[in-house]
């Protein structure tokens, strides 16, 4: 019996070896950048064994059912330090790997570029949903613009990069207005300006240099759950993502010279400031002039963008960007259309301006300085959670002389002209406003399980304070001019004196007044892997705004001061049917808006609830062919409600007007968005965007009429660039591309008819020659030299063609 028993165990030993050795194990790991950014598209391989893999968007890979035993895990590039790290699988466990790589990003793309890859289509972001999930795992709908894809374009301003985000549609350039002086756009159906700088608020009243911008995200629908409402629209709202510190030394100096007389020098150097790389410093900057197509009119502006990282330990690290920008110039050449009577014509040929002519002089310009300050604080209290920190601050001004030229009835002498739409109104005055943004958010994220069902948890405090002092001369109706004749003699009599000599004539119509308001919220959003394919995003926020009102100077009044509470949820819902490759998606959204009180007659109440922008939106997410295709197709339907819109009531044989809440709109429409890059060296960017929107319940005047601000219906925009990337000509390449816009309606009322803005297509290209220590490029913009336009209840003739050459020096 005991050797019975003894050959029994030796078999049982025997059995369990035989087993532990089926039990297979997983090696899953990250690689990064000296810089500490995802190392994607690297190949990682198990030495000595013919394994080998790809890392994703976010520098991660994964090696499956893994024999148990020691490996050695091997990164290596041509030219570069291999690293390589042991590792010891055992059954049924998952070994994890870190390595990093001895280069910075800005290293990696130059090394990587002949491997088969979609730079053009990286869409990974912390941004989006304030925590770090993948794009297809997201239930919400966001474009990415890149510095790659800004770079290959030859991108000069902000407003050309956005021409890549699909549906987005520019209506007016910068005016340089107080408080509102960016560039509008529109996006889904509604008005939107850019407003944030890294997710956090980042203000200007002027114009943005894209030389310090990573990328572009533009995020979709009613955000107003994460994101709050005194920064976004209704359609959704812009970040701005800027440029970080690497471990290297390193950068570029460029030079730009084309058509208008364009001059731009731009420069971009990085450096570590300490021997362990703990301190690290790049500088961004830029010089840029240019003149216009018209008779008058010009910009220049210079653009000082440092930026500095510590990284206190292994747990603490802080981040630190700042942007000064300086900027003057003449306003763009709006012609605001009459808005109290019908319009005689109806676009913009049978108006029979001369677009050339820019009715303005140059001593009629305006200074936007702004100055923009946003730092983090990042601190790893566990291996689960993470303190987040961010505070910013933004000065914008707006100083100078501004010049409107409007379609109105009424001239300097009491009289009142035909309606012929021959002449045209100039009004000119002195603007000097000061605005003064401060936000801080404090962020708690993690990544924890309940169960088996992963969280990850983002929640978050936010105060927002915003300040405005504003000192104006009177808007001043300088003269009228005939738009038709060329020579009216009173064309060359608008300039700065003459200006001056009007304002200081008048008695009456200056402002001198201060606004503060104040947003404090509190925020929740939890990303639930219900199953491995399954994925649930449940969010919510309260907001409590509080307006302070309005201080007039003149007399010590306030007037405007109102506060309200709002509750924003949101919910999706993603099921991932091929896993980290093809997932559909569903989503609710709401966004908010605060309606500020009004006296009403009668004694009907004059308090309002904040308006409420509801979304309803699925589709599918693509990224397929080891992330060379990326595909997003989505429909969306929102309803605004709690508009508010004119009524009458009468009483005693009296009609009194009055502001009734209960107006609506409807915005509905589809949006694709494809980044491809099908061969080695060719990489396509596309997109469509179809919006029907319309006022269901609104003033007569507009009731069931699409909005000015909606933009045009169809909007298509596509890039196809090829670069050789082997043989005596690698490094060569050239792309082509444009957009397409339908037809506009700038003006859509009952009291003025229709304006029309015409369908338009634009074709623009590029040559460039991109080696290791310098780049050669010519562009042109407007290939076929199109006359074409932009507007809200405005028109604006957009830039002829024009040929652009540029150099840079790498180092």
């Amino acid at each position: 019996m005991k050797v019975i028993s003894q050959i029994i165990l030796l078999l049982f030993l025997i059995a369990a070896g035989v087993q532990a050795q089926s039990i297979t194990g997983t090696i899953k790991g990250t690689i990064t950048t000296n810089d500490g950014q995802p190392a994607a598209y690297v190949s990682v391989q198990v030495k000595g064994k013919n394994r080998g893999v790809v890392t994703d968007n976010k520098g991660e890979f994964i090696f499956r059912k893994m024999q148990p035993g020691h490996y050695s895990i091997q990164v290596s590039l041509i030219g570069y330090e291999s690293n390589e790290q042991e590792v010891v699988v055992q059954g049924g466990q998952t070994a994890t790997v870190t390595l990093q790589l001895k280069l910075s990003d800005t290293q990696l793309n130059e090394v990587t570029v002949k491997a088969i890859q979609n730079k053009l289509g990286r869409k990974e972001s912390d941004y989006i949903a304030r925590l770090p999930i993948k794009n297809i795992e997201n239930p919400q709908v966001y474009n990415v613009v890149g510095k790659e894809l800004m770079k290959e374009q030859g991108v000069l301003s902000f407003d050309d990069a956005v021409k890549n985000a699909p549906g987005v549609n520019r209506l007016w350039s910068s005016t340089g207005r107080p408080e509102d002086g960016a560039g509008y756009f529109s996006m889904r159906g509604f008005a939107v300006q850019p407003t944030m700088i890294n997710g956090i608020a980042g203000l200007t009243n002027g114009g943005i240099d894209p030389a310090n911008i990573e990328r572009i995200e533009t995020i979709k629908g009613p955000s107003g759950t994460l994101f709050g409402s005194s920064l976004v629209s209704f359609g959704g709202l812009m970040n701005i993502v800027t440029k970080k510190p690497y471990e290297t030394f390193g950068g570029e100096v460029g030079y730009t010279a084309g058509g208008f007389g364009l001059s731009r020098i731009t420069a971009d150097v990085n450096t570590p400031l300490t021997t362990d790389k703990s301190v690290l410093l790049r500088m961004n900057g830029a010089y840029h002039y240019e003149k216009s197509f018209q008779d008058a009119g010009f910009k220049k502006s210079v653009f000082l963008a440092p930026s500095l990282s510590y990284k206190a330990n292994d747990r603490l690290s802080f981040l630190v960007n700042t942007e000064f920008y300086s900027a003057e110039s003449t306003n763009a050449l709006m012609v605001f259309l009459n808005r109290g009577r019908q319009l005689i014509a109806r676009t913009p040929d049978e108006l029979g301006i001369d677009f050339k002519r820019s009715f303005t002089d140059n001593s009629i310009s305006y200074k936007t300085p702004v100055v923009n300050i946003y730092g983090q604080m990042n601190y790893k209290l566990s291996d689960k959670w993470t303190s987040q920190t961010s505070l910013s601050r933004s000065t914008s001004k707006s100083n100078g002389y501004y010049s409107y030229v409007m379609f109105l009835d009424g001239g300097p002498d009491g009289t009142k002209p035909p309606a012929n739409d021959t002449l045209i109104s100039r009004y000119a005055y002195h603007q000097n406003s000061t605005s003064l943004t401060t936000d801080i958010q404090q962020n708690f994220i993690g990544d924890f399980k309940i169960g088996k069902m992963r969280n990850r948890l983002v929640a978050g405090l936010d105060f927002l304070r915003m300040e405005v002092d504003n000192d104006f001369s009177p808007y001043l109706l300088f003269d009228y001019v005939n738009v038709v004749n060329k020579k009216d003699p009173r064309y060359s009599q608008l300039n700065r004196q003459a200006v001056d000599a009007r304002i200081a004539a008048a008695t009456s119509g200056f402002t001198k007044n201060t606004s503060t308001r104040n947003t404090y919220s509190a925020y929740v959003s939890d990303v639930l892997n219900i199953t491995d394919a399954l994925i649930a995003m449940l969010s919510v926020r309260v907001d409590y705004f509080d307006n302070k009102g309005t201080v007039d100077h003149t007399d010590a009044s306030r007037s405007g001061d109102f506060s309200q509470t709002t509750v924003s949820p949101k919910f999706g819902l993603v099921y991932q049917v091929v896993k980290n490759k093809v997932s559909i998606f569903a989503n609710y959204m709401n966004g908010f808006q605060n309606v500020p009180p009004v006296t009403q007659p009668l004694g009907i109440d004059g308090n309002f609830k904040p308006q409420q922008a509801n979304q309803f939106e699925g589709g599918i997410k693509l990224d397929a062919l080891n992330h060379l295709l990326n595909f997003t197709a989505s429909y969306y339907n929102i309803l605004v409600d709690n508009m508010t819109r004119g009524a009458s009531i009468e009483k005693d044989g009296v009609t009194y007007n009055y502001t009734i809440q209960d107006g609506s709109q409807r915005s509905k429409g589809i949006e694709l968005d494809l980044a491809a890059n099908p061969v080695q060296g060719l990489n396509i960017v596309a997109g469509y965007g179809y919006n029907d929107s319309k006022m269901e319940k609104a003033d007569k005047n507009v009731d069931g009429r699409r909005p000015t601000s909606a933009g045009p219906e169809h909007l298509a925009n596509l890039w196809i660039s090829y670069t050789t990337s082997g043989g005596k000509l690698e490094g060569l390449g050239a792309g082509l591309g444009g957009n397409y816009a339908s037809s506009n309606i700038i003006t859509n009322d009952l009291n003025t008819g229709i304006f029309t803005l015409p369908a338009y297509t634009i074709l623009n290209g590029t040559i460039f020659y991109n080696v290791k220590k310098y780049r050669l490029a010519v562009k042109v913009d407007n290939l076929t030299n199109k006359a074409y336009y932009g507007g809200w209840t405005t028109v604006e003739r957009q830039m002829p063609r024009r040929v652009s050459a540029s150099v840079a020096f790498k180092f």
